[in-house]
């Protein structure tokens, strides 16, 4: 099996014992090795700018391609120049697949610098790296049909055959470490390609059935109040955003779903970049991302955990913009159950618009674990006038908010409700 993009860097970078950085034919990083050297030059600022912003700016890449590396079949030596910010000289080797150039891989040239034989081993790593990105964009041109059919399909013999035909489609790499990515909403009807998207191995957009914020509006009986969590530490609350319909003609919204390689299942980066570049990129759009699995077998799972961390960041932005399916706490198992046809009739009125001030109160003493204090300071209030509060919940509902169960219920209800 082909190893991955940052594997072949790797071992280039061990065969040249100099550090290499790979990027795409439009100059944006995909993976680059790290260097030990003392040196800071080896870290000038064409090299820091293309691994922190993973791209390199149209000035560079128009210095770079003045050599020739377009058209280039083998290695070429390009001379530093400090007033572009080149500091180092440079090889590049020219990453290509049936005469076509898919990327570059660049080396920092020093004397007396890699033997012929070296770099000859060297673009043969090339090749392999070559064979990759030609596999990826063809899955980027080819598997949103195929990965599309099996977000999409019935359960039974159509999704058993939208499987094996993304499975065939993907080759060797169906068996590999993968993740899913759910971007949401998603405005515009088509999907990027996948080669755009670093790490994915597929892109889709799918329907979005959902819509965020009921009759209860936590956020407005609160507004500017911060929650605790998140990526990013706490933030300032938002109303929970409607997600379909967005043309208001009664149409369905979409979402984005991104098939994306991991190389451990500890490490999200991959997921995490991609998400929130996209999200960002469609404006005010979330992202959830699934646990990590191996093969294909679970991508049924992996949408549906995608989609409830989304699902979760709509209802609870403190969650977001970007969160796992791991820490979205009791959205695992809300976001699982059916749509209720209507609210328990015990938390009905507390999820009117009237009482929106009573059932923020409510969802924070009990996010508070019951704990006055606490409550009391997170609301900004006086813990009397929180217990005076506390007291009209129980008469409006009739539960006893000394009843764990009835805590429990009360709980479900108003987090239900902001879903």
């Amino acid at each position: 099996m082909k190893g991955d993009y940052q594997e072949l860097v790797d071992e280039i970078s061990g065969l040249l014992g100099v550090p290499a950085t790979l990027e795409n034919r439009d100059f944006e990083l995909i993976a680059f090795g790290a260097h030990d050297s003392d040196d800071d030059s080896a870290m000038d600022p064409v090299r820091t700018r293309s691994i922190l912003t993973r791209k390199s700016t149209p000035a560079v890449r128009s210095w770079f391609e003045g050599f020739g590396i377009t058209r280039a079949t083998g290695p070429v030596r390009i001379p530093a120049a400090p007033e572009a910010g080149v500091f180092r000289d440079r090889i590049c080797l020219p990453v290509r697949h049936r005469g076509i150039v898919l990327g570059y891989v660049w080396l920092l040239d020093a004397r007396p610098g890699p033997t012929a034989d070296q770099l000859t081993s060297a673009m043969q790593v090339t090749d392999r790296i070559g064979a990759l990105l030609a596999d990826e964009e063809r899955a980027g041109t080819d598997l949103s049909r195929e990965f599309r059919a099996v977000l999409t399909a019935e359960r039974g013999w159509q999704y058993d055959m939208a499987l094996a035909a993304l499975r065939t489609a993907l080759g060797p790499a169906a068996d590999g470490l993968h993740t899913v990515v759910c971007v949401a909403p998603w405005a515009s009807v088509d999907a990027p390609s996948a080669r755009a998207v670093v790490g994915a191995s597929a892109l889709c957009t799918v329907p979005w059935p959902w819509s965020a914020g009921a009759a209860y509006s936590p956020a407005a009986a609160s507004p500017g109040r911060t929650r605790k969590g998140g990526r990013g530490g706490p933030k300032p609350e938002e109303p929970p955003r409607a997600v379909t319909d967005p043309a208001g003609d009664g149409t369905e919204g979409q979402a984005l779903a991104v098939l994306v390689r991991l190389r451990a299942a500890d490490v999200l980066a991959p997921a995490l970049t991609a998400a929130g570049r996209l999200a960002e990129a469609a404006g005010s759009a979330v992202a959830g991302i699934a646990l990590p699995r191996r093969g294909t077998g679970g991508l049924a799972a992996s949408w549906r955990e995608a989609a409830s961390a989304a699902r979760a960041v709509l209802a609870e932005p403190g969650l977001g913009p970007v969160a796992d399916w791991a820490a979205i706490g009791p959205y695992r198992l809300l976001t699982a159950l059916p749509p209720a046809p209507a609210p328990d009739p015990a938390t009905a009125a507390l999820l009117t618009p009237a009482n929106a001030e009573l059932a923020r109160t409510t969802e924070v003493f009990l996010d508070c674990a019951g704990q006055a204090g606490r409550a009391a300071s997170a609301l900004g209030i006086h813990r009397q006038t929180l217990y005076y509060r506390l007291s009209r919940v129980e008469r409006l509902t009739g539960l006893d908010l000394d009843d764990g169960e009835d805590r429990l219920l009360l709980h479900m209800a108003l987090k239900a409700a902001r879903l």
